[in-house]
């Protein structure tokens, strides 16, 4: 591994003795753009020379050196790949510094019209934005969605979406996540292959309305079942249905066990927890939800 590391510090030092030369009047003259090619393909030797030794900041930092020479020279592709290569160099050790560089590659793929792999990367910053920031993180998903969508990648631009919606009702903006929902929900029973999916979406929109108002909650649950007879007879349906009625009873004691008993047949996730005890919490923190 030490002799990869000082590989790649010698391949560094190389393309930057190469870079100077190539400054001069003559150079500038005969040769100069040569030079600036075999420095950045020295970058990317050194890059590639530090990954192979763990040095991950450093093998950023070259790949980094080798994107802003790709620019100089016309190739935006060639830079938008290092940046991405530096960006997943820098998730080891920097996770802004990898946002940094994806955001620089997402700026150039859009730049020239490739929005497909735009979004994929801009998905990539959201993931890193979800450990501490869930704000930016909801921002690139429906950015993303938004590219997606331009290029009629329907079903990549709703993954994208149900994150969205996912974190919207982390952050009890719940009108925002119901239409997610709702909105999804209704296009999955266009298609006989997704349609099964309805469910889940119509499930996650009516816990969302149990977070702001149990007679929305009640009106809700009556379109579902319009929009969908199958949802009718859905175990979700029938959990949904069964917590309505424990909140009308103002039963705590019932809810907890009709939550309890549920997650013993179907695993609940750290989401539906999450909502359950909200909704809990405003049932103890105002008795009269109704």
């Amino acid at each position: 591994m030490a002799d990869n590391e000082q590989r790649g510090m010698s391949l560094v030092a190389e393309a930057e003795k190469k870079l100077k030369s190539s400054q001069g009047f003559f150079s500038s003259i005969f040769g100069g753009s040569s030079k600036v090619e075999d420095a950045c393909e020295m970058y990317h030797q050194a890059a590639n020379a530090f990954k192979m030794a763990k040095k991950w900041t450093a093998a950023g930092s070259a790949y980094c050196e080798a994107a802003d020479l790709h620019i100089k020279t016309g190739s935006r592709h060639d830079a938008a790949s290092a940046f991405v290569d530096a960006g997943n160099c820098y998730k080891k050790t920097d996770p802004q510094e990898a946002i940094s560089c994806l955001m620089k590659a997402v700026e150039l793929y859009t730049d020239m019209g490739r929005f497909t792999i735009a979004a994929k990367h801009l998905i990539s910053v959201a993931e890193l934005y979800e450990v501490n920031d869930i704000e930016k993180a909801v921002s690139c998903y429906e950015q993303a969605a938004d590219y997606y969508r331009g290029e009629e990648s329907n079903s990549s631009a709703n993954k994208c979406l149900l994150s969205v919606a996912k974190y919207c009702a982390q952050l009890e903006q719940y009108e925002k996540a119901i239409e997610i929902y709702e909105q999804i929900a209704a296009s999955s029973l266009e298609s006989s292959l997704l349609k099964y999916s309805a469910k889940e979406y119509f499930f996650r929109a009516g816990l969302c309305h149990l977070c702001v108002d149990l007679l929305n909650a009640q009106h809700a649950l009556v379109k579902y079942e319009e929009q969908s007879p199958s949802f009718t007879d859905s175990r979700e349906c029938k959990f949904l249905k069964e917590l309505i009625e424990k909140l009308e009873d103002q039963d705590v004691d019932a809810f907890t066990d009709a939550v309890k008993n549920y997650d013993a047949i179907s695993r609940l996730d750290q989401w539906y927890t999450t909502i359950l005890l909200r909704i809990k919490k405003a049932v103890q923190d105002t008795p009269d939800l109704r």
